[in-house]
């Protein structure tokens, strides 16, 4: 597949310290080509490993957006799969924000939860993006680091 059509499969990528509508990143990957469109909406829940979580600060290295840019290609490229597009945040995000919003649509179901779980999959091995979390006792902790 060369690097035109990739660029056809590709919906919206941003790392972005603007809040995220999930409506507009899944209209990004709408096709009539395309059975399923599946979301991913990951949320700042409030625990982790047993502790109560305040907030999260998102730290996003300079090549973050390029690094995403290379994921949502290499999913593109799956066979069945129409689009793919991901959006992350960063900065200070409260319980119940949106950090992440990842869309795949396919010719079917099976094929756009496997591309779209693999998506997320990759987002969390290779996206240089960090989160320090504020507990609710007051204590603050990074992870992923």
């Amino acid at each position: 597949m060369n690097m035109e059509e990739v660029s056809q499969r590709v919906g919206q990528v941003r790392v972005t310290a603007e809040e995220i509508s999930v409506e507009s990143v899944a209209a990004s990957v709408e096709t009539p080509k395309a059975g399923a469109v599946v979301t991913f909406h990951g949320v700042v829940r409030n625990h982790d490993g047993g502790e109560g979580v305040s907030w999260i600060d998102y730290s996003a290295h300079p090549s973050a957006e390029e690094i995403l840019a290379d994921i949502v290609a290499q999913i593109a490229q799956i066979d069945g799969v129409h689009k793919v597009a991901c959006v992350h945040r960063y900065g200070h995000l409260e319980v119940g924000e949106t950090a992440m919003v990842a869309a795949v649509s396919a010719s079917h179901r099976k094929s756009a939860f496997l591309a779209v779980s693999n998506l997320v999959d990759e987002v969390k091995l290779r996206l240089p993006v960090w989160k320090k979390q504020g507990f609710s006792d007051g204590s603050t902790a990074w992870s992923g680091i």
